[in-house]
């Protein structure tokens, strides 16, 4: 359960979050960036988990204060996740969902979301309003500035994972998280092209995956690469 001294009365009005710890569950390294960088601007702490399991994992050793869950994760749906801590007991975490998807809003509060995000969030202060509505005992407003951005090789590491799973002739429920995922990623970054091969994986014919494969290929290509 979050600690008493987490939310306190008076917060820093340039760190309005200061002492919160978030829990993302977000599969896309270059999303939990963005999240990562918005957090450490408004003073809060946070912590990622990839999966559904490795959010559980998480859970069974603290409780975050804030949770901000993807609606579309590798391993099923954040709905189900959302649902299990709503209905855990009080004292639960503020519960988030989150979706390039602005359909699936309704889920996520149907489930015990008390908001959504849209992916990808619109900037610094409308992340902080989205999490500090919920917690009315911080009296400092949202801390308004420009929005990070995050570090292109998490890009990368998106891209390589997607490229890594269109090699292996992804099945229907492959393709359709594989939808959302690169989905995500072109919103992020304004790809049309990507957003809208995307769009068409799930009933794509050869050529059409061949298309995108050789698409992320060459946003890989584009994208940096670590030093060696």
């Amino acid at each position: 359960m979050p600690h008493p001294d987490s939310r306190p009365i008076h917060a820093d009005p340039a760190l309005p979050m200061q002492g919160l710890t978030i829990l993302v569950v977000e599969d896309s390294r270059y999303a939990s960036e963005a999240f990562r960088l918005m957090a450490q601007r408004s003073g809060a702490r946070l912590r990622r988990a990839e999966t559904l399991a490795d959010a559980r994992r998480h859970l069974a050793i603290y409780r975050p204060d804030v949770m901000i869950v993807d609606m579309g994760l590798p391993d099923g749906s954040g709905a189900g996740l959302i649902r299990e801590v709503a209905l855990a007991g009080p004292d639960q975490p503020v519960l988030l969902g989150l979706s390039g998807d602005p359909g699936l809003r309704d889920m996520a509060l149907a489930a015990g979301a008390l908001g959504f995000m849209e992916k990808p969030v619109a900037g610094l202060a409308d992340f902080q309003q989205a999490v500090l509505i919920h917690l009315p005992n911080r009296l400092a407003g949202p801390r308004l500035g420009d929005t990070p951005e995050p570090d292109r090789l998490a890009l990368r590491e998106d891209l390589a994972h997607a490229a890594q799973l269109l090699s292996h002739a992804p099945d229907a429920g492959q393709r359709a998280y594989l939808a959302r995922f690169l989905g995500g990623i072109a919103r992020s970054t304004r790809d049309t092209a990507l957003a809208r091969a995307a769009e068409d994986l799930p009933y794509a014919d050869t050529a059409r995956l061949a298309y995108l494969t050789g698409l992320v290929a060459l946003r890989l290509g584009e994208a940096p690469r670590p030093f060696a």
